[in-house]
């Protein structure tokens, strides 16, 4: 059959940070039927190369002949210099994960193609939101909490439910998440306002200011890259001008929200109700903080993002690319430059 790869395989090797957590990362999201099934394209190294390996020169022959770096979480960052010397002949990087912020500019700068698997990332994120919004809706976790603290039949009780007919949910950012879960709310009856602070639109989804987002949302979503210009975006003022008992929902990066804001509205407001998949300055926080105290505040050890078999499809991503490239095809999920100044 034929297929439009040369006979002559290019070759690819596998790079890591080198750290335990990040070796086992590769056979992780990596699966043997997508590694068998990228053997069949390109000549791949068996063995994941560490970057202290790779400095050291211990595969320095691979490396060199390495057309293609496949990697995923805890893919190293490398200089310009150290490419042009360890890896002189790569052509394009393939992350099977989200963000390439950390590694990707000297690649870019030096001509090699970034790949990133941000969108079959994004796929979980965005069904964890639905699931999310839908909840909050119903104020799921604010009944539950209730039931649990008062133990009886006298928190037997709705309140303030809205449900999913006529209400409205706001989205803060239209990239590839928020887009996605702007797709998922549609065959819902709710109302989609957004805040987008980059342009875009999406078909039926209002744009409006990230004011108007906390004070007409019924359950607010964030999804906002984290970059200088949106970090502590989200203050306490915004929280504090929510509807009674509206959601928040955070599963983008915790910086983006004043934390301590947050928290002091929490506490003044046990109408209101926060879910967050992300914490900050540190994940997990330290023993002791709000993050695991406060009543209204559900902490999730950022699982929204792929787990489990779902991280097998950034891999099956990657090598789809690899795949496309090889053909002479146009790629789905090149990174630019440019794209780096507003995506997470």
């Amino acid at each position: 059959m034929a297929t439009g790869i040369p006979a002559g395989k290019s070759k690819a090797i596998f790079l890591t940070s080198g750290e335990e957590w990040a070796s086992g990362k590769i056979a992780d999201v990596y699966s043997r039927a997508e590694k068998e099934r990228l053997s069949e394209m390109v000549e791949l190294f068996a063995e994941a190369v560490s970057a202290r390996d790779l400095r050291a020169g211990k595969y320095a022959d691979v490396a060199r002949e390495a057309r293609f770096v496949f990697s995923t979480w805890g893919m190293p960052a490398i200089t310009a210099e150290e490419i042009r010397e360890l890896l002189p002949k790569v052509e394009a990087v393939f992350y099977a994960a989200g963000t390439v912020q950390g590694f990707g500019r000297p690649f870019l700068a030096r001509g090699v193609r970034v790949v990133s698997a941000w969108a079959a990332n994004a796929l979980p994120v965005a069904e964890f939101t639905l699931a999310q919004v839908l909840l909050g809706l119903k104020r799921t976790w604010w009944h539950a909490r209730e039931l649990r603290e008062k133990g009886g039949p006298e928190a037997w009780r709705a309140m303030g439910v809205t449900g999913a007919y006529g209400s409205t949910v706001a989205l803060i950012s239209l990239g590839m998440i928020g887009r996605r879960v702007a797709e998922l709310l549609r065959p819902f009856d709710v109302k989609v306002i957004a805040y987008e602070p980059f342009g875009g639109d999406v078909e039926g989804v209002e744009r409006v200011s990230l004011e108007e987002c906390f004070l007409r949302g019924d359950v607010v979503s964030l999804h906002a890259p984290n970059l200088p210009t949106t970090r502590k975006m989200v203050t306490g003022a915004h929280l504090a001008a929510m509807k009674p008992y509206a959601t928040f929902i955070n599963t983008a990066r915790g910086a983006i929200v004043d934390a301590e804001g947050m928290f002091e509205v929490l506490r003044r407001r046990p109408d209101l109700t926060a879910v967050v998949d992300v914490a900050d300055p540190t994940e997990p926080p330290p023993a002791g903080s709000p993050f695991y105290t406060l009543a209204n505040l559900v902490l999730t050890p950022h699982i929204a993002g792929s787990m489990g078999n779902e991280v097998e499809r950034m891999a099956a991503y990657m090598v789809d690319e690899c795949g496309r490239l090889l053909r002479g095809e146009p790629l789905k999920y090149e990174v630019s430059l440019g794209m780096l100044e507003t995506m997470a």
